[in-house]
């Protein structure tokens, strides 16, 4: 047997591009894109992909060369999620959200040959590539995305991304070359970090990472073929989760949407007959205070998948009751997307519904794609037991992880200490092997002496029923070092005056007896700040680390009054 060699025919790069291909082949009549009026088969986009990759060949776009694109969920953006690496180029997707002096930074850090540019977020570009050295500015080549209902405001010399596709034209021996990557380790994306504990850093993922990873998310989420997929995600935001690849391969619609609101969810739900759907949990909070769409004519529920921050049970419990079937998974721009998936037990169909909401709070089991997973205390490296109590961080290692940060070789092998992708959260693994996160390392508040989980004073802070937010940090305490203090949001009720802020009726007294009613003393809250919103970052997740700096300008004084520190 060692004589066996392997040959073109039996050893082909894996890489998700081949999804499409395949995609146009197999599922000629279905539809691969809405978008408003907009719609094209699979066919049709196999071949604007194809002709969009010749152009970028024919702007002297070379191997590696990375191409960034700063779009919402729109048609182009989905396209270029083949077309770039097609080309042999490395796609950076740009979080929208982020202010121009960040995305600058992208652009220097990344040296970036190509820019696409949502004409909506044209002022916002520009503003970017004003903060760049003019020599930046000039190898920096921008081309525009138009609406394709829209007129076309391209003057003499300004490329278009609608143009591109209309004059590349792909031979069929440039498209075979295309379709052969050399290296399935080459990279096909560089997605940056949101950020929430420390600077954004650039992570490369690989061809080979990013296949694995689509066709986890298929298995994981047990999607079968033809979904009608609704871009409520953003496909920045770690390739939308390896969706765009995934829904090629099952042949599925996507449904792009430019703004995500309760309406918009809503009306392409009804009109499109949607399937699945990913978000992070502040998503939920959208839906909730929205006009529900009456689902209960609907054969199944609308699959939603739920990841970026641990949803509280008693949320997602409310969303469930709206017609929706959600799924918790846990995943990491570093991992390449999802790593855990909350796969249900049938057993769990026994208990009561409040215990099957916190069941499927769980992060869950490790992806099939995923070599290992566990739950190591970091003094000793030794695994912690499965007994659900014993705290560690969840580390993991597999073909899927990141390739590493680009230009940071002591990040990235921090990142892979013993071993393993150290995550720097903290959970537990339950004793049928599911773990659940606890909280984030740097967000465990140590009062004298004793850890407390914030997510655990978060998840009784939900249950309150007039809270629609909630965010637990440390602040200062004279005796104990540290206490908790909890930032909220409170419902708006609607009255026939008006809205009728909560807040009012609402003290913080009440939380904090509520708290303690339902929390071991030393773990609840000695101060609640009512908030119009917490802050949050591009991609929804609550910037604790805003909250903490706020939190420390508080003091508790020995006879336990607030005050502020100066």
């Amino acid at each position: 047997m060692d004589n066996l060699r392997l040959c073109e025919a039996n050893n082909a790069p894996l890489t998700p591009i081949t999804f499409l291909k395949r995609a146009s082949e197999c599922y000629p009549n279905r539809t691969s894109i809405i978008y408003g009026e907009t719609r094209f088969t699979w066919p049709q986009t196999y071949d604007r992909c194809c002709r969009l990759a010749v152009s970028l060949l024919s702007l002297d776009i070379a191997k590696n060369d990375v191409v960034s694109v700063l779009a919402p969920n729109i048609p182009a953006i989905y396209e270029m999620h083949f077309a770039v690496p097609m080309a042999g180029a490395v796609l950076n997707p740009i979080n929208t959200r982020l202010d121009a002096k960040s995305i600058a930074a992208i652009f220097r850090h990344a040296q970036s040959k190509i820019l696409f540019v949502d004409r909506n977020l044209e002022t916002l570009a520009r503003a970017a590539l004003y903060l760049l050295p003019d020599e930046e500015q000039l190898n920096l080549l921008v081309i525009f995305i138009d609406e394709p209902d829209c007129p076309k405001r391209v003057s003499s010399n300004e490329l278009d991304y609608e143009g591109l596709i209309r004059t590349g034209e792909p031979s069929s021996s440039l498209v075979a070359r295309m379709f052969r990557i050399q290296n399935e380790q080459d990279p096909i994306s560089l997605n940056y970090t949101s950020g929430t504990t420390s600077e954004p850093k650039g992570v490369v993922v690989s061809h080979r990472g990013v296949y694995l990873s689509s066709l986890s998310v298929i298995m994981g989420w047990e999607m079968g073929t033809f979904p009608v997929y609704l871009w409520t995600l953003p496909m920045f935001h770690c390739n939308g989760w390896n969706l765009t690849w995934s829904v090629a391969a099952r042949g599925g619609t996507n449904v792009c949407i430019r703004h995500v609101s309760a309406p918009e969810i809503y009306k392409n739900i009804e009109l499109h007959g949607v399937t699945h759907m990913c978000c992070v949990p502040t998503v939920f909070n959208i839906l909730l205070q929205g006009n529900p769409l009456d689902m209960s004519q609907r054969s199944r529920p609308v699959q939603v998948l739920t990841g970026g921050s641990s949803p509280p049970a008693a949320l997602v419990e409310k969303v469930q009751r709206l017609g929706f079937q959600v799924l918790h998974v846990y995943g990491l721009t570093e991992a390449t997307g999802a790593v855990l998936f909350c796969e249900w037990n049938d057993e769990w169909n026994r208990l009561p519904e409040k215990q099957q909401m916190e069941m499927k709070a769980r992060q869950g089991v490790g992806i099939l794609t995923l070599a290992d997973v566990d739950v190591k205390n970091t003094k000793t490296q030794e695994s912690v037991p499965r007994d659900g109590k014993t705290m560690g961080e969840i580390v993991m290692k597999g073909s899927s992880l990141m390739k590493g940060y680009l230009k940071s070789p002591k990040a990235t092998s921090e990142a892979f200490k013993h071993g393993w992708l150290n995550t720097g959260d903290i959970g537990v693994i339950h004793p049928d092997g599911h773990i659940q996160i606890k909280d984030r390392s740097k967000d465990i508040i140590i009062s004298g002496g004793e850890n407390i989980n914030s997510v655990e004073v978060e998840n009784v802070l939900y249950k309150y029923k007039k809270v629609l937010e909630a965010a637990v940090v440390a602040m200062p305490h004279p005796m104990w070092g540290e206490t908790p203090c909890a930032f909220v949001v409170l419902e708006k009720r609607k009255t026939s005056q008006g809205d009728c802020d909560d807040q009012f009726m609402t003290r913080e007294c009440d939380l904090i007896k509520y708290c303690r009613e339902n929390l071991p003393h030393f773990m609840c809250p000695k101060r609640v700040v009512f908030m119009g919103e917490l802050p949050k970052n591009g991609n929804g997740k609550i910037l604790k680390h805003k909250l903490r700096n706020i939190a420390k300008s508080l003091v508790l004084n020995d006879d336990n009054t607030i005050g502020i520190k100066h």
